[in-house]
């Protein structure tokens, strides 16, 4: 069997033929331009070449022109006749007005016939090391030297002038002996009636390249002359530049530097009076490349055309022009390009095009995918689509625009069957998540539409104490009939959908729900459009299948309703079970949880003030909710007798009655002493008065003792003085106090002794078996306990009760001891030690922790774990607020009235200035009036008063 052919996609053809036909005709245009560009800049090259030699012909001419017409006219002037220094010191103005008429002269002088010299240079511009440099403020320099009649004696001074010409300086200058006559312009201009131009050379005291002009003046035979500096020509080199690299240079035929941009390259050699040109020489050692390139195109022929160049390596451009504005001397122009800088545009501009060119190959290497992908786009994304499908997404929507039939009808195929399968993973979805089942049962049925492409239907739940099917969701169906009378749960599917069809309106499909035990749970009714056709059998099935599913659903949503529902009921039996075990308590952990939730909704609904960014989840809400109700759920472990304490002495009884009894005996024991008083024939007046006065006594003391007993009032430190020495009474017991005893009590006086009887005993008495150790049941509330795994942190009594008589009577205030206040407070620790024994899910994880701390402080004082106020959370502080404001307006306790709503909120305003209830919470509480909708609805109206809610704020500080 062969190799399949390799293939090729029509994107990939199309951009193919496109890019190989622009690269071609790219790489034709990119060479064509190139060559032109380039003979292009070699011939602007020339062209500007031959510009340069007229612009620097034109310079020379400029520069020699001026001073020759000054040379004219000056050589009449008396200066050129005067035969002494002072006489020509008067003409100096004219001298320096001659010095200042072209900026080019540097010096101005007269050579006389007899070897007088006198020259008037310019300073301007020379550094302060110039051995020509003056004093400070030097402009001119005035050089003279004088001859005497003998021609031996010479005289050299030089004068220094400022810009003023006011001498500033004289000095005598013995080695100045300068004669004139000696040199070269002098001898030629005195043979000579037109000016001299000297060639280019060195001057002997600027050490600057230039040239003299002379004249000789007419009658006299004094040689008049001016140095005019070449310099100017090198900076009009450098502004000539064709680019950065060029190298411009003028040269005499002897290929000397007289001109060049770079002042550093005009070098002299020789030194002192023999200074002379530096010479172009390629290959000297020591030269840079481009001095190379400069000297071997001075080697060039002379003439216009521009030759290439090749010197070490490195490529140039180089031409040789004859100048012709120096009559004296044949000077040459000579100008040499570096290649690459010369075609560096035409470089540019290659390197431009090519990335045009690729820009546009790219471009169209795009355009040619797309014009292939235009075609071949609908097969691929359906393709894609295919394999969307069998990776299990079914989120993408599948194209149907295609102008290609048959990818149209083939992407609206396979959109319709995207549809079904995304409504399908939707509606497993909604079956499995959704937690509420009205919410379920409309995603269900919308989905259920949206896969079989209709619009109404409903669905019915069965209500089996009323043997009807209830239409408990319907979409666009409003002749659905509300309910189906009569239905049975053991009648058959075929009755129930022949039943139905009866009353239902068009043409529809009927799916009864069944539960996982065949139960009737409800009807699935999809309304067919109209003009529809008979369903087919597939879409029957399906929609049977699917019922199954939904019912199976519907099942479990009731079961988690019901369980929820059970949930409550258990959270309510326990509340009240605990309000109907103590009448003390009745009604109180069912009032907790409407006004606690009462507060947390318009907390929620506050849009100002502290709570305006509070909220909470529905999982939140039902975590409180829960807390709420089984806030005190601990008191179940309570002893009642302690929660319903009325007197001090009371357990499970009250035991004043057993110390009634004891002054009873005490009191008959005061009526046998009198008797026998009167046996012994004592005198009875006396005896009488002694038994009255016991007796009175006695009935006093007891007074005391029940009155102490009530805990109505605050014992002062006198009634407790009186209470012991009540206590130092005695009494006899004649009976053993270790007959008819329980177990616990055998136990605890198994380690006392019996006395023998009769035993005189204290009337009031703390004994030992009255303490009740905690044994193996010592609550772990302290901190320090390791059983503590709860954070508790609380003091635990030594003992766990105290059943003293006088320890119970000496209570200060209330009738509680502090170890029965101990178990009073212990049942929030029992509340949360239940609730956390219990399985929570994670979404209630909170709840005991939101029951067990209503009895927490601000300042950190209260239990079970010492919070502060800023480690409780707003539905910690709302609990307590509703815990402390039903207990103080409860009207349903027998051992107290309810109070009014103003001391209410009076006392709630000291808790709150006293560090007990957090101050936002509070008056959150005052200023939203929930106060006022829990009055309407569970006060008295006997209780409900005028409140004064700034009074209250700022009594409880929160007003400044």
């Amino acid at each position: 069997m062969g190799h399949p052919r390799k293939q090729f996609s029509l994107g990939f053809l199309t951009a193919a033929v496109i890019s190989l036909s622009l690269v071609l005709l790219a790489s034709i245009l990119i060479a064509t331009g190139y060559r032109s560009m380039s003979g292009a800049l070699v011939t602007a090259a020339t062209d500007y070449t031959h510009q340069l030699s007229t612009t620097l012909n034109a310079r020379v001419k400029a520069i020699l022109g001026k001073p020759e017409t000054d040379l004219q006219w000056l050589r009449y002037h008396p200066v050129t006749g005067a035969d002494s220094l002072d006489e020509r010191l008067r003409h100096l103005p004219v001298l320096l007005d001659w010095l200042q008429d072209s900026e080019l002269v540097s010096a101005v002088y007269l050579g006389y016939a007899d070897g007088d010299f006198l020259l008037l240079r310019d300073l301007a511009g020379a550094p302060e090391q110039d051995p020509l440099a003056g004093p400070p403020g030097s402009r001119y320099l005035l050089q003279s030297v004088e001859r005497g009649k003998d021609g031996d004696s010479v005289t050299g001074r030089w004068r220094f002038y400022d810009d003023n010409l006011a001498l500033l300086s004289e000095r005598a200058m013995p080695d100045y002996r300068f004669d004139p006559r000696n040199r070269p312009w002098f001898s030629r201009a005195r043979d000579t009636t037109d000016t001299v131009v000297t060639a280019p050379y060195v001057f002997f005291t600027t050490r600057e390249i230039g040239v003299t002009m002379a004249r000789r003046s007419p009658g006299t035979g004094t040689i008049l002359g001016l140095d005019a500096t070449l310099t100017d020509l090198g900076g009009q080199l450098h502004g000539l530049r064709l680019t950065p690299g060029t190298e411009l240079a003028i040269v005499n035929k002897q290929q000397q530097l007289l001109a060049h941009p770079d002042r550093d390259r005009m070098r002299l050699t020789g030194d002192g009076a023999t200074l002379q040109l530096r010479t172009l020489m390629p290959g000297r050692p020591g030269n840079r490349p481009a001095e190379d390139a400069l000297a071997t195109a001075a080697g060039l022929p002379q003439g216009g055309e521009v030759k290439s160049l090749e010197y070490d390596g490195d490529r140039w451009f180089g031409v040789n022009l004859p100048l012709t504005g120096l009559p004296t001397e044949a000077l040459n122009l000579v100008v040499a390009i570096p290649e690459d800088e010369l075609l560096a545009d035409a470089r540019t501009t290659l390197v431009n095009q090519t990335l045009v060119s690729i820009g546009i190959l790219a471009l169209f290497v795009v355009v040619g995918w797309l014009l292939g992908h235009r075609i071949a786009t609908p097969f691929h994304r359906l393709t894609d689509h295919i394999r969307s499908l069998a990776r299990f997404d079914f989120q993408r929507q599948p194209p149907s625009d295609s102008r290609v039939r048959e990818a149209a009808q083939l992407g609206r195929t396979l959109s319709g069957m995207s549809n079904a399968i995304r409504g399908f993973e939707t509606l497993s979805l909604t079956l499995n998540r959704e937690r509420q089942l009205d919410r379920m049962l409309s995603g269900v049925l919308d989905q259920l539409l949206r896969i079989l492409g209709e619009r109404s239907g409903g669905i019915y739940l069965f209500e089996p104490d009323d043997n009807q099917l209830t239409l408990a969701r319907s979409a666009n169906s409003p002749g659905l009939p509300a309910f189906f009378a009569n239905i049975r749960n053991r009648q058959s599917d075929a009755e129930i959908i022949a039943t139905l069809r009866t009353t239902l309106p068009g043409n529809t499909v009927v799916s009864v729900l069944r539960d996982r035990n065949q139960h009737l749970t409800g009807v699935l009714v999809i309304e067919l459009e109209d003009g529809a056709d008979r369903p087919a059998d597939e879409l029957v099935d399906f929609i049977t299948r699917i019922s199954g599913a939904a019912a199976v659903a519907i099942e479990t949503r009731q079961l988690i309703e019901s369980q929820q529902a059970l949930l409550d009921g258990i959270i309510r039996l326990v509340a009240d079970a605990i309000d109907a075990k103590s009448p003390y308590t009745s009604g109180h952990c069912e009032r907790v949880p409407i006004l606690a939730r009462m507060i947390l909704d318009k907390a929620m609904a506050s849009r100002e003030g502290p709570f305006r960014r509070f909220t909470l989840s529905e999982p939140e809400l039902q975590e409180f909710h829960i807390a709420a109700w089984l806030h005190d759920c601990g008191k179940i472990t309570t002893p009642e007798y302690v929660v319903d304490k009325a007197t001090k002495l009371e357990t499970l009884y009250n035991r004043i009655h057993e110390i009634r009894t004891r002054f009873e005996v005490l009191h008959r024991d005061a009526e046998l002493d009198y008797l026998e008083a009167l046996l012994r024939g004592d005198d009875k007046t006396q005896a009488r008065q002694q038994r009255d006065r016991r007796q009175q006594q006695l009935q006093q003391d007891f007074a005391l003792v029940a009155r102490c007993n009530q805990g109505g009032e605050f014992l002062a430190p006198e009634t407790l003085a009186e209470l012991d020495r009540i206590s130092r009474e005695t009494w006899q017991r004649h009976f053993s106090d270790r007959l008819g005893l329980s177990h616990d009590e055998a136990l605890r006086l198994r380690a006392v002794p019996e006395p023998s009887l009769p035993v005189t005993e204290p009337l009031l008495s703390d004994r030992p078996e009255h303490r009740i150790p905690w044994g193996e049941r010592k609550p772990p509330v302290q901190r320090d306990d390791p059983d503590n795994r709860w954070g508790f942190d609380m003091t635990l009594p030594t003992h766990s009760f105290n059943l003293g008589e006088l320890h119970n009577l000496s209570v200060a205030r209330g009738t509680l001891t502090d170890e029965e206040r101990f178990h009073i407070n212990n049942h929030i620790v029992q509340t949360i030690r239940l609730l956390s024994s219990l399985p929570l899910p994670a979404g209630l994880k909170q709840v005991p922790r939101l029951a067990g701390t209503h009895h927490e402080r601000m300042d950190g004082e209260g239990y079970p774990f010492r919070l502060h106020g800023e480690d409780m959370s707003v539905p910690e502080k709302i609990m307590a607020i509703a815990d402390v404001f039903e207990a103080l307006t409860a009207a349903d306790r027998p051992y107290k009235d309810g109070k009014p709503l103003s001391m209410t909120l009076a006392i709630m305003a000291d808790m709150v200035a006293g560090g007990h209830l957090d101050g936002d919470t509070f008056g959150f509480f005052v200023r939203s009036g929930v106060w006022q909708d829990y009055a309407r609805h569970h006060l008295d109206s006997s209780q409900v008063d005028p409140i004064d809610e700034d009074a209250l704020l700022a009594r409880a500080g929160l007003y400044a």
